[in-house]
């Protein structure tokens, strides 16, 4: 899917019911409410009259298409929070690496220039036993020619001495001021660090609430879709599975057929807690797939190159422009939900939607990855 390529748990209840009253209103519906639901009563009185039928269809469908909405809004809701936090988390782990480099760079350049002086006072030492003055008068008191080249070479020495320890002392001086440059450095990192740090746990109670959120939406829309399901059929003269199977397959035309992702793959990750990302499992399992659409082996080598260059195969990449989602970064993230309701967390039916949506739009990974290649920036 398109998305711009850059290349990252759990409150109270009652935080959880607030943001899913938030929700249901972004979404412009309203919450399901059990008043609203038809009781069987309702269907088998229905049923007698054509009418009255159809127009009971019609509810159902409506209330089906509402719990749907509503769950596809907080699993975007949720995914858009868990991208927040994992940008956040990566910020804070960069200003950690960052200030404690710092910091030890600090000790380091604190460390030599203890050294220098050291070996500075060491030197300052040497000189002040050998006494430049007291070779000089000797210099100029001796008779002797031979005595006087060694003193010279005396008077050589002493001086190479002194511009050892000058040049020493110069050194730690400088050492000692690159030490507090890094010291001061290292403060203020440290103080950015402590405010990503708190930026970051925000983030992460708030995904926390998002996901609570989401998967309260999707246990509501669970609780009531089966029995409208049922009820669709008996009205309809047909099978629950059938209108459900229906009604999935119109979900992914409609993905299939709806705009891409403008752009061209993730740039950092959403993680659900406890999720497993393993891109490894995920290639194998789709490998699996390919011969249910009718394509061979060799169309392998395409979707690995795809969804290399989209996700990386991570189940958790997310596009912070786009909010594209998933291996295959689908936008809106909920698009996957035609493939099942666990499309946040599970990597099996991200490919499913995936390799779906492929198929109705391209015919084949191959098809796909040319026609990724063939836009810039890349999308499909």
């Amino acid at each position: 899917m398109r998305g711009a390529r850059v290349r990252r748990f759990w409150r109270g209840s009652a935080a959880a019911a607030a943001l899913t009253a938030v929700l249901v209103v972004a979404a412009g519906v309203a919450p399901a409410n059990a008043d609203g639901y038809p009781s069987w009563d309702d269907v088998q009185a229905a049923k007698n009259n054509a009418s009255a039928a159809q127009a009971e269809v019609d509810r159902i469908n409506g209330l089906l298409t509402t719990l749907q909405t509503a769950a596809n809004a907080a699993g975007d809701l949720a995914v858009k929070r868990l991208g927040e936090y994992g940008t956040a988390e990566t910020a804070l782990q960069t200003a950690t690496a960052k200030a404690q480099s710092l910091a030890e760079k600090a000790q380091e350049a604190s460390a030599e220039a203890d050294a220098l002086k050291t070996q500075s006072g060491r030197l300052a030492e040497q000189l002040t036993r050998a006494g430049t003055s007291s070779v000089s008068l000797r210099l100029f008191l001796s008779p002797n020619a031979a005595r006087s080249d060694s003193l010279l070479y005396q008077l050589g020495a002493v001086s190479k001495l002194a511009d050892q320890a000058s040049s020493l002392y110069a050194r730690a001086n400088a050492q000692r001021n690159l030490a507090a440059s890094l010291s001061e450095q290292a403060s203020s990192a440290q103080k950015v660090r402590d405010q990503l740090a708190v930026e970051a746990k925000k983030a992460l109670e708030a995904a926390t609430a998002a996901k609570q959120a989401a998967d309260a939406q999707l246990a509501d829309q669970k609780q009531h879709a089966d029995t409208l399901y049922a009820q669709l059929a008996t009205l309809k003269n047909t099978e629950a599975s059938v209108e459900k199977s229906y009604a999935e397959g119109q979900a992914a035309a409609a993905a299939a057929a709806a705009a891409a992702n403008p752009g061209g793959g993730s740039d950092g990750f959403a993680p659900p807690p406890g999720m497993v990302v393993d891109p490894a499992g995920a290639q194998a399992y789709a490998a699996s797939r390919l011969s249910a659409f009718g394509w061979g082996g060799d169309q392998m080598g395409c979707l690995i190159k795809l969804w290399n260059h989209e996700s990386g195969w991570r189940a958790d990449a997310y596009n912070t422009s786009s909010g594209a989602y998933g291996i295959p970064q689908a936008w809106p993230a909920s698009k996957m939900s035609s493939a099942g309701p666990d499309w946040l967390t599970n990597q099996n039916t991200q490919v499913n939607w995936g390799l779906d949506y492929i198929n109705r739009a391209y015919g084949s990974p191959c098809a796909a990855w040319t026609f990724e290649m063939s836009h810039d920036p890349n999308w499909y």
